[in-house]
């Protein structure tokens, strides 16, 4: 037995064996298959919102470009939501947008742009069997041309209506629950592997224990 593992079984002892449970079946549910991407968000409350989505979907990474926004999170939107996700922040390079979609590239990732724009993909088209960051723009003015211009896809949810456009909010869930579902009735190898459920199990009994570090410290001690 590693370390970690047995550190896990230790830091188990403080937990009931319903939470063992809960954080084993989640984790079968939980994917990298796809991930969401904020561009600039500013209204809290949609950002809250869809971090909500991410959990309900069982999207385990989020990532936030900052170029002129920090990212914030409502406790009273998420509902604790953000507490097991993965959010990775990028504002501190030169080119916030450019750093995350070659990071996510290099992950093999394809570039999805939400927007009606750049001749877009139905979301009934949309080929879910690729691996796909789906980016979401501000409010206002949408994505910015460096994502539209490095996009493998542009993705449109249909709709026929006056209305042009959905609350950031509402087109995250439509795309992820839409997304998800279809990748669980396709061949498609989208859950975490063991050492991903691992990693994440050791990190989610952490955050479900008081006094965590000193706990760890006496059992490394």
């Amino acid at each position: 037995m590693s370390e970690q593992e047995a550190l896990l079984t230790y830091l188990q002892t403080f937990l009931t064996s319903h939470r063992q449970d809960l954080f084993k079946t989640i984790l079968q549910d939980r994917t990298r298959h796809f991930t969401v991407v904020f561009e600039n968000i500013f209204m809290k409350h949609n950002a809250s919102a869809v971090l909500r989505s991410c959990d309900v979907f069982g999207i385990q990474d989020v990532y936030a470009i900052e170029n002129t926004y920090i990212f914030k999170a409502s406790k009273q939107v998420t509902k604790g939501a953000n507490k097991w996700l993965n959010i990775v922040k990028y504002h501190h390079h030169k080119n916030n947008t450019l750093a995350c979609i070659n990071d996510l590239k290099t992950k093999g990732y394809q570039i999805v742009a939400t927007s009606p724009h750049n001749n877009p993909c139905t979301l009934q088209d949309f080929d879910v069997t690729k691996k796909s960051a789906f980016f979401f723009g501000v409010e206002k003015e949408g994505l910015s041309n460096e994502v539209l211009k490095h996009a493998d896809v542009t993705l449109k949810i249909p709709m026929y209506g006056f209305s042009e456009s959905l609350n950031i909010s509402v087109a995250a869930a439509i795309i992820l629950q839409h997304c998800t579902q279809k990748i669980r009735d396709l061949n498609v190898d989208w859950q975490l592997t063991q050492s991903e459920k691992a990693v994440l199990e050791l990190e989610w009994t952490k955050k479900s224990i008081k006094n965590v570090d000193e706990i760890i410290n006496y059992f490394l001690n």
